[in-house]
C-alpha cells in the first residue's frame, strides 16, 4: 500500500482525506414508495396496540380484576320460584274466597228482599181482602124499607179480554123469614161498534135457596169488542116474578 501511495500522492491523499476527522458526512438513504412507508407505519402501530393489549390484561389478571368478572351472579332457585309461586297461589285462593262469600251474601240479601218483598205484597192483598170483606159485611145491615128480598154488595170487575167477574149477597130481613127458592139473572150493559149493547148470559139457571142470606160469585163472558159500562141483577121467586134488582157501574 505505501509504494502504491509514494507513486501515487493524490490518490494518497484523497484517501487520507475520508479517513480523517474533517471528512465530509454522507447519509445513505434508502428510496421505498409511500404506499410500502404506510403500510410499515401501520404494522407497527398495530403491534404496538397488540403490545398494550396484552400488557392491560395481564395487568387485569395480576389485579384479580379479570376472576371477579367471571364470577356468576346468584339466579333464583327452583325452590324460590316455587316458594313464590305458592304464595301467588295461596293469595289469589284467598281473594277468590272472599269474593265467593261476598257474592253469597248478595245473593242471600237478594233472596231475603225478594221474599220480603212477596211478603209485603201477600199482606197488601190479605189486606185488601179483609177490607173488602168488611165492606161486604156492612153491606149486610138492614136498611129501611118495606122489601122483604134485597140484594147487597153488588160488585163487578173486567179481569180479562172478554171476560167480568162479579159477587153480591142476597138476603132477607125479618126475624124468621121463610124459606125463598128462586133465581138470579145477570144483564151487561155497554158499547159494542158504536152501538147500545146489552147482553143476558144463557144457560142453567142460577138457583137461589136460602132463608136469611146466600152470597154468590161467578164470572161472566162477553164479546172482547164489547165496552162493559154497567151489570143488573135481578132476583125471581118461583113463579117468575121479580123480588130484588140491584144495578153497578163499571
Amino acid at each position: 500500500m505505501d509504494f502504491w501511495a509514494f507513486r501515487n500522492p493524490m490518490r494518497w491523499k484523497l484517501l487520507r482525506r475520508r479517513l480523517s476527522i474533517s471528512a465530509p458526512r454522507m447519509i445513505v438513504r434508502s428510496h421505498l414508495p409511500w404506499p410500502l412507508r404506510w403500510a410499515v407505519l401501520a404494522l407497527a402501530l398495530g403491534f404496538s396496540a397488540a403490545l398494550a393489549l396484552w400488557a392491560f390484561e395481564f395487568g387485569k389478571d395480576i389485579a384479580g380484576l379479570d376472576r371477579l368478572d367471571r364470577v356468576p351472579v346468584a339466579t333464583p332457585s327452583k325452590e324460590a320460584d316455587a316458594i313464590d309461586l305458592e304464595q301467588l297461589r295461596s293469595e289469589r285462593d284467598k281473594a277468590q274466597s272472599i269474593a265467593n262469600t261476598a257474592e253469597s251474601l248478595l245473593k242471600t240479601e237478594r233472596t231475603t228482599q225478594e221474599r220480603l218483598m212477596s211478603q209485603i205484597k201477600a199482606l197488601e192483598a190479605e189486606n185488601l181482602a179483609l177490607k173488602g170483606d168488611l165492606g161486604f159485611f156492612e153491606r149486610l145491615l138492614p136498611t129501611s124499607g118495606k122489601s122483604e128480598l134485597v140484594v147487597r154488595g153488588l160488585q163487578a170487575e173486567v179481569v180479562g179480554n172478554g171476560q167480568l167477574r162479579y159477587q153480591l149477597l142476597v138476603m132477607q130481613q125479618g126475624k124468621s123469614p121463610a124459606e125463598f127458592k128462586g133465581r138470579y139473572e145477570l144483564t151487561l150493559k155497554g158499547q159494542l161498534e158504536g152501538q147500545t149493547w146489552s147482553q143476558s148470559p144463557s144457560g142453567a139457571p142460577r138457583v137461589l135457596q136460602f132463608r136469611q142470606y146466600q152470597r154468590v160469585d161467578g164470572t161472566l163472558n162477553f164479546p172482547a169488542l164489547a165496552v162493559v159500562d154497567a151489570l143488573q141483577v135481578r132476583v125471581l121467586d118461583a113463579q117468575g116474578g121479580v123480588r130484588a134488582s140491584q144495578d153497578v157501574s163499571l
